[in-house]
């Protein structure tokens, strides 16, 4: 599973204890690092050992050194710049009429697939919509879910759905915002966490986004629909096997931003 340049191994153990499987090993014979047959299935193949040797002496079966570049420390951001990358991150709610390439969608989803699993399992697929018509039946079946809950259960029905009806009788796309593009992470039912993978995965595409010039926003209405609208999935082509994931949408932003707005303080609590 392991492949060792000896003329390049120092022997610094540092493999060994990096493995979150704890199943790297130094051979007596050699002192080079290896992973013995037997724990061969408990590999995660997370490329951990890889990435943290200094001198690139180590190779993996399914993490190939070759595709594992170095960081480059030019490239690494401080934490100023880290702050404002992560305060200046937006909401987008105002698209404009221009389509995203699918090229950029693939970019977008390259990086997205970097993201932590549980397990390193990487369970998380992905659904791209952007025909027009077909958001706007999206758009339109989510809005008969919420006349259903005003009609059926208006007690329980948020205080804004009412105003996302009327503004879609008036010609508004008050679901999807008119966005070109509605990207779905889903994982399916096998995925022990899959909602908390599909999660992060679509955090990682929704800040790298802007990095290609794009503005995103949770689509957090289609998703209520998703999940107890059965048509929407349906619509969508996603089955019941996939009870896991999230839209968002994507698009070029209408408007440039130029404040980082405030939040309220976080609670904290120490233990």
């Amino acid at each position: 599973m392991l492949s060792i340049n000896p003329e390049l191994c120092n022997k610094d153990s540092l493999c060994v204890d990096e493995c979150p499987a704890s199943i790297i090993t130094m051979t007596e014979d050699t002192g080079l690092p290896e992973i013995k047959d037997e724990a061969r299935d408990c590999c995660i193949h997370c490329g951990h050992c890889v990435a943290v040797c200094p001198r690139g002496a180590l190779d993996h079966e399914t993490v190939s050194l070759k595709n594992c570049p170095p960081i480059a420390k030019e490239k690494v951001i401080d934490s100023e710049q880290a702050v404002q990358f992560l305060r200046s991150r937006r909401s987008v709610r105002k698209f404009k009429n221009r389509p995203v390439a699918p090229d950029v969608i693939e970019n977008l989803i390259q990086v997205a697939a970097y993201a932590p699993s549980g397990s390193n399992m990487q369970p998380v697929e992905w659904a791209v919509f952007s025909d027009r018509h077909q958001l706007r039946e999206l758009s339109e079946l989510t809005v008969d879910w919420m006349r259903h809950l005003v009609r059926e259960s208006p007690e329980n029905t948020p205080p804004y759905m009412p105003r996302l009806i009327k503004g879609w009788e008036n010609g508004q796309d008050s679901v999807l915002r008119d966005a070109p593009v509605v990207i779905v992470a889903m994982a399916d039912k096998s995925a022990r966490i899959g909602q908390i993978d599909t999660t992060i995965s679509l955090t990682y595409l929704d800040l790298v986004a802007p990095a290609f010039g794009l503005g995103t926003c949770w689509a957090g209405i289609l998703q209520g629909a998703m999940l107890n609208w059965p048509a929407v999935k349906q619509a969508m082509g996603i089955s019941e096997d996939y009870p896991f994931h999230y839209p968002l949408m994507v698009g070029y932003n209408k408007h440039r931003y130029y404040r980082l707005p405030e939040r309220k303080p976080p609670v904290i609590t120490w233990k």
